[in-house]
């Protein structure tokens, strides 16, 4: 689970993807407050990241982050698709 205590890093592909999606960083720092994690990568390199949900207003945001010892590393954010997602945004389509 990320801590929102630690400072956010954001990676170069994070702020594309931001800028052309709109997504502000106070809507990543709010999505790391409040949101959850969905998904888990235990093995990704260098180091484990996951995939957290949460809703701007009643848009929901996906971040992917990694956690280190000292920061969270904002590795890409984005606006769910729903042909790929369920209506909860938590949980993949078949």
């Amino acid at each position: 689970m990320t801590n929102p205590s630690k400072p956010l890093v954001y990676r170069v592909h994070a702020i594309q993807r931001m800028i052309e999606r709109d997504i502000l960083p106070e809507d990543v720092a709010y999505v790391i407050e409040t949101g959850r994690v969905i998904e888990e990568y235990p093995g990704e390199v260098p180091y484990p990241t996951c995939l957290m949900v949460g809703r701007i207003g009643s848009r929901p945001i996906h971040v992917v982050t990694a956690t280190t010892e000292s920061e969270i590393i904002i590795i890409t954010v984005y606006e769910p698709d729903p042909e790929r997602w369920e209506s909860d945004f938590e949980t993949r389509k078949p």
